[in-house]
C-alpha cells in the first residue's frame, strides 16, 4: 500500500460488501484496491463527460420539438 494513502470509512450495503469481498478473493486483490479502481473509473467518466460538454458548449441548442420535427421530416420517426 502507498504510504501516502488516506484512510476513509465507507459503509456498504451487506450484499454489496459480500460481493466485493468475494471479488477481492477471486482476483487476489484487496477490497481497497477494487474500490480505488471503481472510484477512479467513475471520476474519469465524469471528467470525460464534462470535457464533452465543454467541447460542445458553443453548439446551437435545439428544442425537443425541433428535433422531433426534423426526425419526422427525414422519415426517421
Amino acid at each position: 500500500m502507498d504510504s501516502s494513502a488516506k484512510r476513509a470509512t465507507v459503509y456498504f450495503d451487506p450484499e454489496l460488501h459480500r460481493a466485493l469481498r468475494h471479488k477481492a478473493a477471486e482476483t487476489d486483490r484487496s477490497v481497497s484496491d477494487l474500490v480505488n479502481e471503481a472510484v477512479r473509473l467513475s471520476l474519469s467518466e465524469d471528467a470525460s463527460d464534462l470535457l464533452a460538454f465543454e467541447e460542445r458548449r458553443d453548439e446551437e441548442e435545439l428544442s425537443f420539438e425541433a428535433v422531433v420535427k426534423d426526425l419526422r421530416r427525414r422519415g426517421r420517426l
